[in-house]
C-alpha cells in the first residue's frame, strides 16, 4: 500500500505541474488571433496517418529518416507499455493489461525490441550532434542552449530505453528464479541475460530499481518536454491534424482587406465596423497579431534544420532562416506573453506595450525580403509548418501599416497602380508581342457573338519582356496548330497581382483581382489557359477566395492532354542529338504539383533526358519568386540564379528547358554570369514543342 501511496502522490504531482504548464500556454493561445475553421476531419485524419504515423516526409532524408521513424514508431508501441506501469502503480497489480492475451504479447514483444532500436536511434543522433558538423544543426538562430537542450532531451530517451531494457532483464530474471509466470515475450532481454548473466536474488532488485527509475524519467519528461524544443513530441502529431489543407501557392486573404476594397469600389456597400471598434492591424507586428496555428507551429518546431538546409536565401549566405522565424515567435511569445497575460487580467492585455516588437526586435526586415516564397522550407517540414505565410504576413504589415519595402518594390507597385504592369509599360502595347500574327481578341470574337473555349492569358511578362514573347509566340502558333479555339483580352489585359501581393501589399492585390475578375465576367470566361506560372497560381488557388471561380490550365496540361491524346504528334529526331535538363518552377511543382506534364513532354522530346541533383519537389528555386524578380536581392555568399545555374551545368546539358518568365531570366542571367550563353540555350517547353513541330 505504502507503494501505491507513494505512486500515486508521484503521478498527482506529475499532473499537476504539466496542467499548471499547458494552461499557461492556453493562456498565450487566447492572445493570437483567430485563424483557418477547422474541418474535412476525414482528410486531416488521412494527413495525419500518412505524415505524422507514416512518417512519410522524415523519409524524404531516407537513411536518417529511417533512424528518426524508429525512434517516433517506438514511442508509439512504448507508451501503451507505459500505461499499463501506471495502472501498475495505482492499482499494486504486475502486468495490468494481461488479460488482452496475445495481443499483449505483441506489445510487450514490440516494446522490447522498440527499446533496442530506439536507444541505437538515439546513439546514432547523439552522435552525429557530437561528433559530426552537420550544417543543418548551426546557425545563428541555434545557441548553446538549444544544442544542451537537444543532448539532453536525447540522452533522457537513451536513458528511458537502457531502463526499460533493465527492467525487462529483472523482470524475466526474478521470474524465472521463483518460478513465476511470465507474461509477455522479451527476446531483446532474453539474449541479454544470456550474454551477461545476473544472480537470482539480485533480478528482483534489478526490476524494481529499473520500473521506478523508468516511470520517474517519463514523468519528468513529460513535464520537461514544454521547456524544450522537443515539446513535438506532444505537438507533432496535432500539428499535422491542423495543417493548413490548400496548396503550399496558396496565400490566405485578408477578409478586412476585401472590406475596405469592396467599399472603394461600390461605395453603398455595408460600412466597416464603427468607428469606436479598435482598428485592426493589417499584417503581423507582434505575436499578437499572429494566429493560433502560427503559435501552434511554432510550439511544435523541433529545430530540425530541415527548412533552414533547403531555403533558397540560406543557402547562398543570406540571413534569412525559417527555422528561426519559427523560434522567434516562440521566444517572444514567452517574452511578451506573461506580460499580457498579467496586463490582461487588469486592463485587457492586448493593449500592452513593452516598446518590443516580433518584427525588429527578433526578426529584422533584411530576413523578410529575401524571402522567395519557394516553399521549399514548408514541403521539407516534417510536421506540415507553413514558415512563408508567417512570413507575407510580416511584409503585410510593414506595406499596409508602415508603407515600408526596398525601393525595387515600391516602383513596382506605382507602376501596377499606374500602368497594370510591374513595368513602365503602356497598356496600349499590351498586343506588340502578336505583331504579323493574327491572334483572335475577345473584344472582336464577342462583338460578333461567338465565344472561344479557352481564354489564353499571356501575363505581364508574355506581353512585355523582350524574351518571353517569344515563348508565347512560340505557344500560339502550337494553338492554331492543335485548331485550339482561344482568345486573348489584348488590351483589357492587366496585372494579375501576384507580385503585389507576395511582396505584402494586399491592397494592390485586391484591386487588381477585382479588375480582372471583372473583366473575366464581362466575358463569361469559364477556361483559362496561363503560360505563367504565378498567374495559374494565382487564378487557380487564390482568386476563389474573392469569388473567381474558374477552370485554370497550364500550357503544360493542355500540351499533355494533346499528347497524350494523338493529337499533339512530336518529332524526336529534331531534338536527337539534344541534351535537355528541366528546371521546375517552384509556382508549378511545390505549389501545385506539377511535375509529370513537363517531363513527359521532354522525354517526348528527346532521349537524352537528365535530371539535376536538386529537382521534382527538391528543386532550387531559381531566385525571382516572391517578388524577388523587382528588387535587389540581400547580402549573401551567392545570388540564387547563380547557384541553381550551377545545377544546371553539372548534368551537361546543352539545353535547360524552363516553363516560367522569371525562371527564364535568372536561368538566362546565370548563363551569362558563367560566361556559357553562347554553348548552352535556355529555351522554354513551347519552343521546344513548336521546334520540334517545324513552327
Amino acid at each position: 500500500m505504502t507503494r501505491q501511496i507513494v505512486f500515486a502522490v508521484t503521478l498527482l504531482i506529475t499532473f499537476g505541474v504539466f496542467f499548471y504548464t499547458i494552461n499557461r500556454i492556453i493562456s498565450y493561445f487566447k492572445l493570437t488571433r483567430p485563424a483557418f475553421t477547422v474541418r474535412d476531419f476525414g482528410k486531416r485524419f488521412g494527413i495525419m496517418m500518412r505524415v505524422a504515423f507514416g512518417q512519410a516526409k522524415i523519409f524524404r532524408r531516407p537513411v536518417i529518416g529511417f533512424f528518426h521513424a524508429l525512434v517516433f514508431w517506438g514511442f508509439c508501441v512504448i507508451l501503451i507499455g507505459s500505461i499499463e506501469m501506471v495502472i501498475d502503480g495505482l492499482a499494486g497489480t504486475e502486468k495490468a493489461l494481461k488479460f488482452l492475451g496475445p495481443l499483449h504479447d505483441i506489445i510487450m514483444v514490440s516494446g522490447d525490441i522498440f527499446a533496442l532500436l530506439v536507444a541505437v536511434s538515439i546513439i546514432v543522433f547523439l552522435s552525429r550532434r557530437i561528433f559530426f558538423h552537420i550544417r543543418r544543426f548551426e546557425g545563428i538562430e541555434m545557441k548553446r542552449r538549444s544544442h544542451l537542450d537537444a543532448a539532453a532531451a536525447l540522452t533522457l530517451i537513451l536513458l528511458l530505453m537502457i531502463s526499460l531494457i533493465t527492467m525487462n532483464m529483472g523482470y524475466l530474471g526474478y521470474q524465472e528464479a521463483t518460478g513465476g509466470s511470465i507474461e509477455g515475450i522479451y527476446p531483446v532481454a532474453r539474449i541479454l541475460i544470456t550474454l551477461i548473466p545476473v544472480p537470482a536474488e539480485s533480478s528482483r532488485i534489478i526490476y524494481e530499481v529499473s520500473w521506478w527509475a523508468h516511470i520517474l524519467l517519463i514523468f519528468f519528461f513529460a513535464n520537461y518536454l514544454p521547456y524544450s524544443k522537443h515539446f513535438h513530441v506532444f505537438m507533432s502529431v496535432p500539428n499535422v491534424f491542423l495543417s493548413r489543407l490548400e496548396p503550399l501557392g496558396k496565400l490566405t486573404n485578408m477578409d478586412n482587406i476585401t472590406r475596405e476594397v469592396k467599399l472603394m469600389l461600390d461605395p453603398a456597400a455595408p460600412a466597416p465596423a464603427p468607428a469606436d471598434v479598435p482598428a485592426e492591424r493589417f499584417g503581423i507586428k507582434d505575436v499578437e497579431d499572429s494566429t493560433w496555428k502560427n503559435y501552434f507551429d511554432s510550439l511544435s518546431c523541433t529545430e530540425c534544420g530541415r527548412c533552414t538546409s533547403v531555403c533558397p536565401a540560406n543557402i547562398t549566405g543570406k540571413k534569412l532562416s525559417p527555422r528561426k522565424i519559427m523560434m522567434d515567435l516562440r521566444a517572444r511569445m514567452k517574452e511578451k506573453g506573461p506580460l499580457m497575460v498579467r496586463s490582461r487580467s487588469l486592463s485587457g492585455g492586448r493593449e500592452f506595450n513593452d516598446n518590443r516588437s516580433l518584427l525588429r526586435d527578433y526578426i529584422s526586415e533584411e530576413e523578410l525580403w529575401a524571402c522567395t516564397t519557394c516553399n521549399a522550407c514548408a514541403r521539407e517540414c516534417p510536421i506540415n509548418i507553413n514558415q512563408p505565410s508567417l512570413i507575407v504576413d510580416m511584409r503585410r504589415y510593414l506595406v499596409l501599416e508602415e508603407a515600408s519595402a526596398p525601393g525595387g518594390l515600391k516602383a513596382m507597385f506605382n507602376n501596377i497602380e499606374n500602368n497594370g504592369a510591374p513595368w513602365q509599360y503602356s497598356a496600349e502595347d499590351r498586343l506588340n508581342w502578336a505583331k504579323d500574327l493574327e491572334i483572335p481578341v475577345m473584344s472582336d470574337i464577342t462583338s460578333r457573338g461567338k465565344k472561344p473555349e479557352y481564354l489564353l492569358w499571356i501575363g505581364c511578362a508574355g506581353a512585355f519582356d523582350d524574351r518571353y514573347k517569344k515563348v508565347v509566340r512560340s505557344f500560339v502558333k502550337i494553338l492554331s496548330h492543335l485548331n485550339v479555339s482561344y482568345a486573348v483580352l489584348g488590351k483589357e489585359e492587366t496585372c494579375s497581382g501576384d507580385p503585389a501581393r507576395r511582396a505584402g501589399n494586399e491592397l494592390l492585390y485586391q484591386m487588381q483581382a477585382f479588375q480582372v475578375i471583372g473583366v473575366f465576367k464581362k466575358y463569361e470566361v469559364s477556361r483559362i489557359i496561363t503560360v505563367c506560372p504565378h498567374c495559374f497560381n494565382i487564378f487557380r488557388n487564390e482568386y476563389p477566395d474573392l469569388g473567381g471561380n474558374f477552370e485554370v490550365i497550364s500550357y503544360l496540361q493542355l500540351l499533355t492532354r494533346y499528347m497524350d491524346d494523338g493529337k499533339l504528334k512530336l518529332d524526336p529526331a529534331a531534338l536527337k542529338n539534344v541534351s535537355v535538363t528541366y528546371h521546375d518552377p517552384c509556382y508549378l511543382g511545390r505549389a501545385n504539383d506539377i511535375y509529370d506534364e513537363p517531363r513527359s513532354i521532354l522525354k517526348n522530346l528527346t532521349g537524352n533526358f537528365t535530371e539535376m541533383d536538386r529537382s521534382l519537389s527538391f528543386s532550387l528555386c531559381c531566385g525571382a519568386g516572391g517578388a524577388q524578380m523587382f528588387k535587389e536581392a540581400e547580402k549573401g555568399e551567392k545570388e540564387i540564379f547563380i547557384e541553381r545555374t550551377e545545377d544546371a551545368l553539372k548534368t551537361g546539358a546543352s539545353v535547360i528547358a524552363s516553363a516560367c518568365p522569371f525562371c527564364m531570366t535568372m536561368l538566362t542571367d546565370g548563363l551569362k554570369y558563367k560566361n556559357r550563353e553562347e554553348d548552352i540555350r535556355n529555351l522554354d517547353i513551347a519552343e521546344l514543342v513548336a521546334q520540334s513541330l517545324g513552327l
